[in-house]
């Protein structure tokens, strides 16, 4: 099990759209009550507040994921929403 480092001071958001008009830019929905993943250790270490240190997954990484201070889990960021002009028309699948 590792450790990961809260920064509850910190926002957590994710790419949730991108508006109408080109150049593209995105659009940032923040998470409500969460806090940042800002470090994953396998052994903690001392810091200061308002940080802490709290259990995590072997496979969290730090930034992809977030702490939900109400339910006290860390979940992962919600994936950013594709880019406009990602998308190709008329590939053609192998």
């Amino acid at each position: 099990m590792k450790q990961a480092l809260i920064s509850p001071n910190e926002i957590v958001s994710y790419i949730s759209g991108w508006t109408d008009v080109k150049p593209y830019q995105p659009i940032y929905s923040v998470i409500s009550d969460a806090a940042r993943v800002a470090e994953v250790c396998d052994v903690d270490f001392p810091i200061a507040p308002p940080l802490f240190w709290v259990d995590c997954a072997d496979d969290v990484v730090a930034d992809q994921w977030y702490y939900n201070k109400q339910t006290q889990q860390i979940i992962l960021v919600p994936p950013p929403a594709p880019r406009p002009d990602a998308t190709v028309n008329g590939a053609q699948t192998l």
